[in-house]
């Protein structure tokens, strides 16, 4: 299965991001803490370039805690210009929390500035993302104000703009983007699951079948105790499992309907917090530091 969306406005909002790097003191990337490295757009080294850059694990309260604290160690690790962080974007201790970061990247900056008697000025911040990891929500967290349109959708800003935060930053909004072609039709899949997609262009079932593998696989007996499911239940034929699943939820034959229901499920958490992707291979010299 191949999942792809690349609309014409991201390749612009690409080309702005690059132009508007010279004016930005530290770049936001936004990822989904349950899906890190499918969530982080393989452009955004070409994007970011050489300004520091803060990587926000947003929604780890949906994400598996363990394998959040792996991810924060990889990123982390032996980076100077990079730093990662997990949040959920609607408790405000965690907005505070990412204030006292950035404030903590920039005062070598804002201590050059001073010693040269320069005014101090407001950190200008640009967060880039991919659609539906929550930058709108997080902007607006951030200004405490409703400014950045919201939608628990994909693909919803369209057009990039200045927000000023008190006096301390500046924020430039950006479109989600994402990138032409996923190398790893897995990370589609990824995408798709946690609804970084428009769920008008997968087939339901298709995710569906892929959910039920990883959770028996990677979370045993929660499909069980949730749906009231068999306790014998394995891998070895998933298609009758999903119409086991869709008979017990009284949707008859309607495997579709289940299919649905089993993916917002999961997106919502009534699964337990879940984590799909697992850290990229490490040197020897570095396994150690994630497990």
């Amino acid at each position: 299965m191949v999942i792809q969306w690349f609309p014409g406005h991201m390749a612009k909002a690409k080309r702005e991001a690059i132009e508007n790097r010279k004016m930005v003191d530290i770049v936001i990337e936004l990822v989904d803490a349950r899906i890190p490295e499918s969530s982080s757009n393989p452009l955004m080294d070409e994007i970011v370039g050489n300004k520091p850059r803060l990587i926000i694990l947003n929604k780890a309260d949906l994400a598996d805690r363990n394998k959040t604290e792996k991810w924060l160690q990889y990123y982390n690790r032996n980076t100077e210009n990079q730093k990662a962080i997990a949040i959920n974007v609607f408790n405000q201790t965690d907005i505070n929390y990412t204030k006292k970061v950035l404030q903590g990247m920039m005062s070598d900056k804002a201590a050059k500035w001073k010693e040269k008697g320069m005014k101090p000025r407001a950190t200008r911040l640009m967060v880039l993302g991919i659609p539906n990891v929550g930058k709108s929500t997080f902007i607006n967290q951030m200004i405490r104000k409703n400014r950045a349109k919201t939608a628990n959708k994909p693909g919803v800003t369209k057009q990039q703009q200045w927000l000023k935060i008190s006096n301390e930053f500046e924020l430039l909004d950006t479109p989600g983007i994402l990138w032409h072609k996923f190398e790893d039709p897995q990370t589609g899949i990824h995408l798709a699951l946690t609804g970084a997609i428009k769920d008008t262009l997968f087939h339901k079932d298709d995710i569906a079948l892929y959910a039920l593998k990883f959770f028996l696989s990677n979370y045993p007996g929660r499909l069980q105790s949730y749906y009231h499911l068999n306790e014998d239940i394995s891998e070895e034929n998933l298609p009758d499992l999903l119409m086991e699943l869709t008979k017990k939820l009284n949707f008859g034959d309607d495997y579709d309907r289940a299919s649905e229901k089993l993916i917002f499920d999961i997106r919502d958490g009534k699964l337990g917090t879940f984590t799909l992707d697992e850290i990229p291979h490490t040197p020897v010299s570095d396994e150690k530091e994630f497990n």
